[in-house]
């Protein structure tokens, strides 16, 4: 168990070491400018009434659920995660899972919102729609993906945060800390002022 544990947090810390950062023109970012970038879009959004969405399934519904919390709730930026029970089964059996966050954002985004989109393999169809819908309405899109360097999601957002491992649990992880030091990073500058 020992050497499990240890293999463990080596693996995640070089995970978290393998983070790229790309613009929409799949120019490489570093990982600080980058978190920097969306933390400045979000909080310049944000005072002007704009919203962050959140999509994600499994265990990146999860992270968008906490996630939307923390960025209303302790950074005052106006925040939704489209993972209500009700909504997820009314619009899957209405019109089919792909659609499940696409009608939403086709309802609520209005132009200038940010979307934050978490896949850990980056190929959920039904991720790829939302960002098609957010773009459609003039949204900012913020990609959260893993596993294979060439997925989708990986070159579909305005920036994209890629974890270069094939295991859930580092990727969920990093995603999770990320979204973290974004909304920590804008309440940190809002206590400044």
């Amino acid at each position: 168990m020992q050497k499990y544990a240890k293999n463990y947090f080596k693996d995640l810390v070089e995970s978290l070491n393998s983070v790229k950062v790309s613009d929409k023109d799949g120019n490489e970012i570093e990982i600080f400018e980058g978190l920097e970038i969306v933390s400045k879009v979000i909080s310049s959004q944000g005072s002007i009434g704009k919203k962050v969405m959140f999509v994600g399934n499994g265990a990146s519904a999860s992270i968008s659920s906490h996630m939307a919390t923390d960025y209303w709730k302790n950074g005052g930026v106006r925040a939704v995660a489209f993972n209500d029970s009700s909504l997820l089964t009314c619009i899957s059996n209405d019109y089919g899972y792909k659609y499940v966050f696409e009608k939403p954002v086709e309802m609520f985004a209005d132009e200038g919102d940010v979307l934050m989109a978490i896949s850990s393999s980056g190929n959920s169809e039904n991720i790829h729609s939302a960002v098609q819908a957010a773009r459609s309405t003039q949204c900012s899109v913020v990609t959260f993906s893993g596993f294979e360097t060439n997925n989708p999601l990986r070159a579909m957002g305005d920036f994209n945060f890629y974890v270069a491992s094939p295991f859930y649990g580092p990727v969920e992880i990093i995603h999770l800390s990320l979204c973290h030091c974004i909304i920590d990073s804008i309440i940190q500058e809002k206590q400044k002022s």
